[in-house]
């Protein structure tokens, strides 16, 4: 084939594709009430379904199956259940009227047990027969505390109408904590704190929105837009069942702060078409025909970053990356479908309240950063060691401490005021094959005798010697024996997340194996958290390693360069880096699960700034020196990327401030820091890159590297047809003269 022909056909593939593109948006455009239709009735089914999702506060449900907490809390749940528990402090009350409380805790319900020191000594004694000091965990100067377990789970709602009847009971004189008040405190928390993020984001994106368009009623549209792609995807999270307390509350504010961009761009292009003359339907056809290669594009290393979090064995990341990537193509289909309708519905509105842009131009000011661009790459060459080997060092969170409510919480200050005066209670749960009571006994005063425990309950501890389990009710011995196993309550005075508690639950666990070598497990908050820390460590090499993989391919074929993937992923791989290196500088705890998350959010929703600046390089590169052609790029790419990263900046430092909860403030602070430095270093950073390799962008090495195949096709076909014409002519030769000898 000549290439004359290959050239044809590759012109008649490009004007095919433009032609079906051309065709999807006349359809988009002419078809704008039919679609205003369809996404209503599917906003309205969306709506109605957001309520029935329900919402999981437990990390030790995304724990993969292998894991030995994850096999005993199941072994746990199918034999006894799953309790929720709590810790009650009552104030200024005497023994006596701590008893009194007891018994009325003790009789509401969802209240499965209350473990009190009146089982250790009579409470009706008069004060001089009675030794205080063997008391003082659960009794001490007028305050009494008590350990609760609950028939249900920590989130059931028959445990939460308990907790607030307990409440109605203590009046002033109660503090309560524990995970069961922490799970419901959190999701009361989480209702109000997200109502008010919400609209502080939608409020500050408004006010950047203002001062980035030309008209007063952009805002507006874009708002609308993105409130209904929001909508179509926690509707649809009906699918997923349950989703994190992570997903149903972060990822509306992430979608919006990430998406925002698709809709500018839409809306841009039409203007500029508008503009130079075209009547409205022809200029939204080629609006939707240029968004349509353009949105997909950068949309999809997004896409990737977050898809590449459904890999990680801690299913948290499954839950958080689908509903995040499902996120952004329901963003796309409404800027790509919807957002057209609404501009030729809202046309008239928006030329109405048009207004002169208050941005400045960018020239001057990318003028100067560009002289300085030596300078920053010095400085980034200097200070990436040590930000790399500091980011590698911080200290973590990584189980239920990470979603536990924090300073200036009802939950924190009573947690505060308990510890005080009683020290901490860890609670734990040991599940052994039900056997010999002699040996369960035998167990339970190895695992007494410890240090750090305050107490353990066992059936074959309380049942007196000499009387047979037999003679007790199935009411009473079912609490601790059930279907072949034991459950054995401990509690210990450590937290819950701590070495401490690590090497007591190593501890607790080697004795529970002596006794019981098979199907013994150990459950509760201190082993899930080691369980945690273990898998989700591993999850993040992989993860980190994956997601760079697949942002990199996605830019790779895409431009189908080496160069470009590489120069447009420096300065978003130093921006992570120095973002995850600041807690360690500042001596902050970082929730685990954040810093593995917030690093594929961060690549994936700001490489974008690296992508628009590079391509904009190239195609001023076109008429333009090297110099010049960056200082272009600046000039054009600057106000979307200020724009981009005001946003996520903003809503990220909106999550730090307003959220109580961990785990919610520290992924905002995360992401809110890092689209900050991403801004900052694709304007300073990246113009050296591009100028030091401009050889390699303005030669496609691979469209070269063809070439180079091609040609050495050729030349070695050709020495084929040498060598065979050589090897041929001698067996001609031969062949000749034998003919010429026969008569």
């Amino acid at each position: 084939m000549t290439l004359w022909k290959k050239g044809r056909e590759k012109e008649r593939g490009i004007g095919e594709r433009k032609a079906a593109g051309l065709a999807l948006a006349g359809w988009i455009a002419g078809n704008s009430r039919k679609i205003e239709k369809i996404f209503v009735a599917a906003l309205v089914l969306s709506a109605v379904c957001i309520p029935f999702v329900n919402v999981n506060y437990d990390l030790t449900e995304y724990l993969p199956e292998y894991v030995d907490s994850k096999q005993g809390i199941d072994r746990m749940e199918e034999t006894f259940g799953y309790p929720g528990t709590a810790r009650i402090m009552l104030e200024d009350v005497s023994l006596y009227e701590a008893k009194q409380y007891k018994g009325r805790l003790e009789a509401v319900d969802g209240v499965d047990q209350i473990l009190w020191c009146d089982s250790q000594v009579n409470v009706y004694a008069p004060e001089e027969f009675i030794d205080y000091d063997s008391i003082t965990d659960y009794y001490q100067d007028g305050y009494a505390v008590m350990d609760v377990t609950f028939e249900e789970g920590d989130s059931s709602e028959r445990t939460s109408g308990a907790i607030d009847q307990m409440k109605e009971i203590a009046g002033d004189k109660g503090y309560f904590v524990g995970m069961a008040v922490q799970t419901k405190s959190l999701s009361e928390q989480l209702a109000q704190e997200m109502q008010l993020i919400m609209t502080l984001a939608v409020v500050f994106i408004f006010l950047i929105l203002c001062v980035t368009t030309t008209s007063w009623f952009e805002p507006v549209l874009f708002l609308t837009v993105m409130g209904a792609a929001i909508v179509l995807n926690k509707g649809t999270n009906i699918f997923l069942g349950t989703v994190s307390f992570l997903t149903n509350n972060v990822v509306a504010v992430l979608q919006l702060a990430v998406s925002m961009d698709y809709s500018i761009f839409l809306l841009h292009a039409y203007t500029r078409y508008k503009e130079s003359g075209q009547e409205q339907i022809t200029a939204l056809t080629n609006a939707i025909n240029e968004a349509l290669n353009s949105i997909l594009a950068s949309s999809l290393t997004t896409i990737v970053g977050f898809l590449v979090l459904t890999v990680m064995e801690f299913s948290i990341g499954f839950d958080l990356g689908l509903s995040l990537a499902k996120g952004v193509v329901f963003s796309l289909i409404t800027v790509l479908f919807l957002m057209p309708a609404l501009i030729l519905r809202m046309s008239r509105l928006i030329e109405r309240f048009a207004h002169k842009s208050f941005l400045p131009d960018f020239r001057r000011f990318s003028q100067k950063v560009f002289r300085l661009r030596y300078v920053v790459l010095a400085a980034a060459v200097i200070a990436f060691p040590p930000m790399y080997t500091a980011q590698g060092m911080n200290s973590y969170l990584f189980g239920n401490s990470a979603v536990g409510a924090g300073e200036g919480t009802q939950v924190h200050e009573d947690e505060q005021r308990i510890n005080a005066i009683f020290g901490r209670s860890n609670m734990m749960m040991a599940i052994v094959p039900q056997g010999s009571n002699v040996t369960e006994r035998e167990l339970t005063e190895e695992i007494e005798a410890l240090p750090y425990v305050k107490s353990v309950q066992s059936l074959a501890g309380e049942l007196p010697e000499g009387v047979p389990e037999s003679f007790l009710p199935e009411s009473v011995t079912g609490l601790l024996h059930k279907k072949g196993y034991s459950r054995i309550l401990l509690y210990t005075r450590t937290k819950d997340e701590s070495e401490a508690a690590y090497g007591a639950a190593d501890e607790i666990r080697e004795l529970m194996r002596r006794y019981y070598p098979e199907d013994s497990y150990l459950v509760g908050g201190t082993p899930s958290t080691q369980d945690i820390q273990t898998v989700i460590t591993k999850d993040y090499s992989f993860v980190n390693l994956l997601s760079n993989l697949g942002v990199f391919l996605v830019v790779l074929f895409t431009y189908r360069s080496l160069a470009i993937p590489a120069v447009v992923m420096i300065p978003i791989e130093v921006a992570i880096c120095i973002n995850m290196a600041v807690p360690y500088l500042m001596g902050e705890k970082v929730v685990f699960m954040g810093y593995v998350i917030v690093s594929c959010i961060q690549l994936g929703a700001t490489v974008d700034y690296s992508i628009l600046t590079t391509s904009n390089y190239i195609e001023a590169r076109k008429t333009k020196k090297k110099e010049e052609a960056a200082v272009a790029a600046m000039t054009r790419s600057i106000p979307a990327i200020l724009t981009s990263g005001s946003i996520l900046t903003i809503v990220g430092y909106v999550l730090h401030f307003v959220s109580t909860i961990s785990a919610i403030g520290d992924l905002g602070h995360l992401i809110g820091r890092g689209a900050f430095i991403s801004l900052i270093l694709v304007i300073s950073l990246l113009p050296a890159f591009l100028v030091l390799i401009d050889p390699l962008l303005t030669k496609n090495e691979i469209t070269r590297l063809k070439e180079w195949r091609k040609q050495r096709r050729e030349r070695l076909g050709e020495r084929k047809k040498k060598l065979r014409k050589a090897l041929k002519e001698p067996v001609k030769e031969k062949a000749g003269k034998i003919r010429r000898k026969r008569p």
